[in-house]
């Protein structure tokens, strides 16, 4: 890697520097558009007491799921968690943190984050738990909440369809989900892809997050696992 080219070689340069204790900010929603790659990395690593903000915590044995096998996560930060019965019981035996954010408050704070923002105000969540103990002020009328953006993560992890070797990510549809806004949000933020080209083979218009943002970038060959596989008798 030198220069604008932020191509590394390995998975173990790509994390190199990783560390237990550290805050991560992972892409996806559910299974679709996740690292799975990097993740399965973190897990060989057995880096521990993470604090990990993604809008999921993947399924038993796959995606985020499978850092709790090891209870490598100390902190999750999550919309979702309804498909992984280890994090449930991990949660129940108060093994693992759980901070339960509406979606949409989550995905602000994270483009927040990369924005250099460092709070806003929010109506969702106003008369529930989630707004227990912060600021609330009127606006037109209706109240709004205080809501703090996560600071950089010490890594963002996330996975993009195509990109060149500036670090100039285009997502595919759907898995663009959460990555975008993560990919902004990272002290370093790694990038694994399908698909590698030079510099002038992208289309200006299409790309979804700019190199400068990307700090390392991988190659990768995906699963791609269906969560709920559904199909005609």
């Amino acid at each position: 890697m030198a220069g604008f080219n932020k191509v590394v070689k390995s998975y173990d340069e790509a994390l190199e520097g990783l560390k237990d204790n550290m805050f991560l900010m992972v892409g996806g929603f559910g299974l679709c558009g996740i690292p799975e790659n990097l993740i399965k990395k973190v897990y060989e690593m057995n880096v521990k007491g993470l604090t990990i903000a993604s809008n999921n915590a993947g399924v038993d044995g796959f995606g985020l799921g499978i850092l709790l096998e090891r209870k490598q996560i100390k902190k999750m930060i999550s919309s979702y968690v309804g498909e992984n019965a280890l994090f449930e019981k991990q949660v129940l035996s108060g093994e693992l943190e759980l901070e339960l954010t509406p979606q949409g408050t989550l995905a602000e704070k994270m483009r927040a984050a990369g924005a250099g923002i460092p709070a806003f105000y929010t109506a969702t969540g106003y008369g529930t738990l989630v707004a227990e103990g912060k600021d609330v002020k009127m606006f037109n009328g209706r109240p709004y909440v205080l809501e703090h953006a996560f600071p950089k993560a010490d890594f963002a992890l996330v996975k993009a369809w195509k990109a060149d070797t500036y670090g100039n990510l285009i997502f595919n549809k759907t898995a663009a989900n959460f990555n975008p806004m993560i990919a902004t949000a990272g002290k370093i933020t790694v990038a694994e892809v399908e698909e590698i080209v030079q510099p002038g083979e992208l289309d200006p218009d299409l790309i979804d997050v700019p190199g400068i943002y990307i700090k390392r970038l991988i190659k990768g060959t995906f699963e791609k696992r269906i969560e709920q596989r559904t199909i005609k008798k």
